[in-house]
C-alpha cells in the first residue's frame, strides 16, 4: 500500500511506480565521494546498494490530497513499457495502480507538477499522445520548457505538443503558490527549471525534493555534486540553501529515489 504522511487534514502519499539499478557505476555519478563517504551513505541508506554494490533507485510521485479533495500529483514516474525512459528504466512502472490503492483516479488530478523534465519523472504524464491526467494543469518550470531541445528533443512533441494543444501546459518563472499550503520553489541546477515543492499544514512541513538531490550521499554531503547535473554549481547552491531552510524548519524531506519515501531533516549534514 501507498505509504502517507499526514499533515494536519493534508495528506502526502508517496506513490511507487518501480525500482531498479542505476544504468552505470556509482562511482561515476559521484566521483569525488570518498570511501568514507560512501560507507555513511550505506550505513544511513541500505535500501539503495545491493550487494554487489550497485546503486538502487526507487522511481516515485507524490500525491498531496487538500482538506478540500483537491490532488496534486507531484512528478509522474517512469510510464509504461512505451514510455521515454525505457532505454534505462525499469518499465513498465505501476503508477495507475498505487492511485488506485490510494483511492485516486486519474481524472481526480487537479495539478501535476512535474519537477524537471527527465524522462524517470514524466513517463505517466502524456500516454499515446493524451494526457492521462485529463483534468489537471500541468505546471512545469519555465527553463525546462525552454532548454527541453538540449533536455531531450523528444519530449517536445511526446510531452509538451499534447500538453500545450490541450491547454494544459503552465510553464512558471520562478517560485509560485498553487494552493493552500501548497508552494512550488526554484531549485534550478539539476536542470534549468528544476523545482521542489512545499507542503505546510500548521507546524509541519514536507518539501518534495525531486533531484535537488538523488541520493543518501547527498542528504548528508549536501555539497557533493551528481555528474547528470545540468549545471553543479548551481544545482549545489540551490541544494544548500533550501536544506539549510529545511534544518531550521525542522521539515521532513520527500524523495523520489532514496531507499525510504520520507527523511527527517535532522539527518542532514552540514554543506
Amino acid at each position: 500500500m501507498p505509504v502517507i504522511r499526514r499533515l494536519g487534514a493534508t495528506e502526502i502519499i508517496a506513490l511507487e511506480d518501480g525500482a531498479g539499478p542505476f544504468f552505470a557505476p556509482r562511482a561515476t555519478a559521484f566521483p569525488s565521494a570518498t570511501p568514507e563517504q560512501w560507507a555513511a551513505a550505506d550505513a544511513f541508506d541500505p535500501a539503495a546498494v545491493t550487494e554487489d554494490g550497485r546503486w538502487w533507485l526507487n522511481f516515485r510521485a507524490f500525491a498531496v490530497r487538500l482538506p478540500d479533495g483537491r490532488v496534486i500529483l507531484i512528478d509522474a514516474g517512469i510510464g509504461p513499457a512505451g514510455s521515454p525512459a525505457a532505454t534505462w528504466a525499469p518499465v513498465p512502472g505501476v503508477l495507475p495502480g498505487e492511485l488506485e490503492k490510494a483511492g485516486i483516479a486519474p481524472a481526480d488530478i487537479d495539478t501535476v507538477v512535474l519537477t524537471h523534465l527527465h524522462t524517470d519523472h514524466v513517463g505517466w504524464a502524456v500516454v499515446e499522445g493524451k494526457p492521462f491526467f485529463p483534468s489537471a494543469r500541468y505546471v512545469i518550470g519555465k527553463g525546462d520548457v525552454d532548454a527541453v531541445a538540449s533536455l531531450n528533443p523528444r519530449l517536445d512533441d511526446l510531452l509538451l505538443r499534447p500538453l500545450r494543444e490541450n491547454g494544459q501546459l503552465w510553464a512558471i518563472d520562478g517560485d509560485k503558490r498553487l494552493a493552500g499550503p501548497v508552494r512550488v520553489v526554484a531549485t534550478p541546477g539539476h536542470t534549468p527549471g528544476h523545482q521542489s515543492v512545499l507542503v505546510r499544514d500548521g507546524e509541519d512541513l514536507v518539501a518534495v525534493t525531486g533531484d535537488l538531490l538523488v541520493h543518501a550521499i547527498q542528504l548528508l554531503y549536501p555539497g557533493m555534486g551528481y555528474s547528470h547535473e545540468i549545471n553543479e554549481d548551481v544545482a549545489r547552491d540551490s541544494r544548500v540553501r533550501l536544506l539549510n531552510e529545511l534544518r531550521d524548519m525542522d521539515a521532513t524531506l520527500a524523495t523520489p529515489h532514496l531507499g525510504e519515501p520520507f527523511v527527517a531533516v535532522s539527518a542532514l549534514g552540514a554543506a
